[in-house]
């Protein structure tokens, strides 16, 4: 399952989110909700259609997701790299785990997002989100950034 558009989409729409209600990714994930994440990821081809603005504010009032002062897009002190950068980081670490794990592909995405690695993506004063998938999938499995 590599380069999975819809989850490229939805991971992509997650950040856009969190970037706009200044809330953690994770807790955009808790107000989605599985139920609203599988309907994201089936109808993706749909929604990428329409601006990711219009998508992302509907899902914001259906959601009632409010906002917040996690603000990682100010304190990052250098390039900050853009919703579609940070939505593939996270598909290829959700696809390589699915893959290796046999996990059902919205469990997995609620799996990584719920995991101390969203911390880790989201912090934009380092390079992690830069390194390989392989490099990322392994801090992954083994439950920290790697020396």
């Amino acid at each position: 399952m590599k380069n999975d558009i819809d989850l490229f989409f939805t991971c992509s729409l997650i950040e856009f989110i969190g970037r706009q209600q200044k809330q953690k990714r994770s807790a955009v994930v808790e107000f989605l909700g599985r139920d609203t994440i599988k309907r994201i990821y089936d109808y993706a081809d749909v929604f990428h259609c329409e601006p990711i603005e219009k998508v992302a504010d509907d899902f914001i009032t259906m959601c009632h997701i409010p906002a917040d002062s996690f603000d990682n897009v100010s304190k990052c002190r250098y390039d900050v790299p853009d919703y579609w950068t940070i939505g593939e980081v996270y598909e290829r670490l959700i696809e390589d785990l699915c893959d290796h794990s046999g996990k059902n592909l919205i469990d997995g995405i609620v799996e990584v997002y719920s995991s101390w690695i969203d911390e880790a993506i989201s912090n934009y004063n380092t390079d992690f989100y830069y390194q390989s998938r392989e490099y990322i999938h392994e801090c992954y499995k083994e439950g920290c950034v790697c020396a």
